[in-house]
């Protein structure tokens, strides 16, 4: 039987508004195909081995947290972390896990917090926050599709050189609320704003992302086609309600 390895980095600091969904929706989706999988919790004090992972998640936290585990961070695991990423590992990021990987966040007061730079971007955080339901397109397989979510960030993120945007902005804020765009990818890390959390209610997304897992690992890999009526219907009911 094939098996995925996925790694959850710092799940009791960064977990804002049900971002384990996301692991829940893998692990399912991955099962209901007959893949094995095995989830692995990754945190302060730990090592972080990138040859031992398929998939790495890292969800939201608030400032208050990204400042307890940026030692941690900062030491052993971000030459780790980039490691992964430049060998082609799968990654999830999610609002402060997005903004970890990029070089660094500077809130509004003018305090700077530099971050890993694994990949080129960067945070400018703002008083007003940016807050609600809010959709973007993204292309998967030649189709645009119409990912739903939630965001609340006061900070304003910003892509470099290599990074392209996840998908650009129907309705919401996305990265900045100026340039249109929604998340980053770089690689093989899909990184997004968006909570909810982001793949239970985007089954297309999900597949998508354990697709390049799977493609890595054993190469051109075939998912069988899984139900997904009621997280289509869950997701164009928020369409609906959008437009």
């Amino acid at each position: 039987m094939d098996k995925i390895t996925i790694c959850h980095l710092y799940p009791d600091l960064l977990n804002l508004y049900g971002d384990r969904g996301n692991i829940a929706s893998m692990v399912k989706r991955l099962e209901w195909r007959d893949i094995s999988v095995e989830v692995k919790e990754i945190s302060v004090g730990m090592n972080f081995v990138p040859n031992d992972y398929d998939i790495v998640f890292i969800g939201g936290g608030q400032d208050f947290e990204q400042e307890i585990l940026l030692p941690d961070l900062l030491g052993g695991k971000k030459k780790a972390i980039k490691e992964a990423i430049e060998l082609n590992k799968t990654f999830l990021a999610i609002c402060g896990g997005y903004q970890l990987l990029g070089s660094y966040y500077k809130t509004w007061e003018g305090h700077q917090m530099d971050f890993i730079n694994a990949i080129d971007v960067y945070t400018i955080g703002q008083k007003e926050r940016m807050i609600g339901n809010f959709m973007f397109s993204t292309p998967i397989d030649d189709e645009h599709y119409v990912v739903t979510g939630f965001e609340n960030h006061s900070g304003r993120t910003y892509l470099g050189s290599g990074v392209k945007p996840f998908g650009k902005i129907i309705k919401g804020f996305g990265n900045n609320g100026e340039d249109g765009t929604a998340g980053a990818r770089y690689k093989n890390v899909f990184c997004s704003y968006s909570h909810g959390p982001l793949l239970p209610k985007n089954p297309m997304v999900c597949d998508y992302i354990l697709k390049t897992a799977l493609d890595e690992k054993f190469g051109e890999y075939i998912l069988s086609p899984l139900d997904n009526e009621i997280e289509d219907n869950a997701r164009n009911q928020m369409i609906k309600r959008l437009s």
